[in-house]
């Protein structure tokens, strides 16, 4: 095998693939990027480790096709501090040569025979566009939970259902659901599944650029357990999780005492600056009275902070605690000048939205829900 490539194209396309590999894989194999050379003039790169798998081509001037197999890491480390100038490689006996400019490695190849088979990827089952794939997976990944005690809660379920795709996730102390459209293939699609969100929110951040991503969930009933993102000439794939995703939507209220209406930018630093205050597992309370929101942390002989902003609001008075951290999180990814903030009472959960204008209306397409936290006084 030997070829000839950009710089910048090699160092990209190693540097996606590997991405996702673990830095301590069960069988050594799966820490190499396999290399793909067509004599037709493309170069496929390839990483899979039995949970992920990714593919990228790219065009190159391929002098002999052929494959090898060499650590995915140290080729994306190689690539990356290389001199901007055009990269030649080749493989000679157990070796693979690579040189750029004055710069020349010598690695070595990893046993392409012992690679396992990447999974194959079933036609799409329809499109969304890039930016609102990349919002929607940012709005709901931040709520799924990063521990491992309950598995099936480290995952965003994907419901489909026509031209409706709605994603939720929960880690029991707050919920994010979002409901956005795409372009199925057929228009009675129907899917439900559980992509680790990690996962889904690395592939929506490298893949959202492009105008489109095709999205393939295989036939119903027959599927591997597999969910496949493409985009242009970039491919990757993820085994779903398994189990019965608890029944949680419930836990949105169906009725709402007090509504109140915050600058979203306004609230994000007044939280910010107050729990600088607010010690681990300390809540901030927010106290929402007629155009006023006044936010504090700390009590008794511990570090204080307040800070008041103006709010709207329709109701009774409320006062309430939340994590800061949840809180910040669920406004960072709102997406909208204002946030609405509604109450039934300080005990239940809070739903917060966004919408556009101080007098407008809710954009209900993205909502989170909040467990208050208690607090003394």
């Amino acid at each position: 095998m030997k070829f000839r490539v950009e710089r910048d194209v090699l160092s990209e396309a190693v540097a996606w693939v590997v991405r996702g590999l673990s830095n301590r894989p069960p069988v050594p194999v799966l820490a190499g990027v396999l290399l793909t050379a067509d004599p037709e003039g493309t170069l496929t790169f390839s990483a899979y480790d039995y949970e992920v798998s990714a593919t990228v081509t790219v065009e190159a001037d391929v002098e002999e096709g052929g494959q090898v197999l060499v650590l995915g890491r140290l080729l994306a480390d190689i690539a990356r501090n290389l001199p901007a100038k055009p990269v030649e490689l080749s493989a000679e006996g157990t070796k693979v040569s690579l040189t750029c400019g004055s710069s020349r490695f010598t690695l070595i190849q990893m046993p392409v025979g012992d690679y396992p088979q990447l999974p194959a990827q079933a036609s799409a089952s329809g499109s969304i566009p890039g930016d609102a794939f990349t919002q929607a997976v940012s709005q709901v990944s931040i709520a799924a939970d990063r521990g491992d005690t309950l598995p099936i809660l480290t995952g965003v379920r994907v419901e489909i259902e026509g031209e409706k795709v709605t994603l939720l996730a929960t880690d029991r102390y707050r919920l994010a659901m979002r409901e956005l459209t795409w372009n199925p293939s057929t228009s009675d699609a129907s899917h439900v599944c559980l992509i680790p969100a990690r996962t889904l929110s690395e592939t929506a951040k490298s893949l959202g650029a492009s105008a489109a991503v095709d999205l393939a969930f295989g036939d119903a009933g027959h599927g591997d357990g597999l969910v496949g993102f493409e985009a242009g000439r970039r491919r990757t794939t993820t085994r779903l999780l398994d189990g019965e995703y608890p029944k949680v939507t419930s836990i949105f209220p169906s009725s709402v005492d007090t509504v109140a209406v915050v600058e979203t930018q306004s609230l994000i630093e007044a939280v910010r600056r107050v729990a600088l205050v607010a010690e681990r597992n300390t809540p901030v309370r927010l106290r929402f009275t007629d155009g006023q929101l006044a936010i504090e942390a700390g009590t008794g002989d511990d570090a204080q902070g307040s800070e008041a902003v103006e709010s709207t609001l329709e109701g009774p008075e409320v006062e309430i605690a939340f994590n800061p951290q949840f809180l910040l999180d669920g406004l960072g990814v709102l997406g909208h000048p204002y946030t609405r903030m509604s109450f039934t009472q300080p005990s239940r959960p809070a739903v917060v939205s966004g919408q556009a204008e101080l007098d407008g209306d809710p954009d209900d397409s993205y909502r989170y829900v909040l467990m208050p936290v208690r607090f003394a006084g």
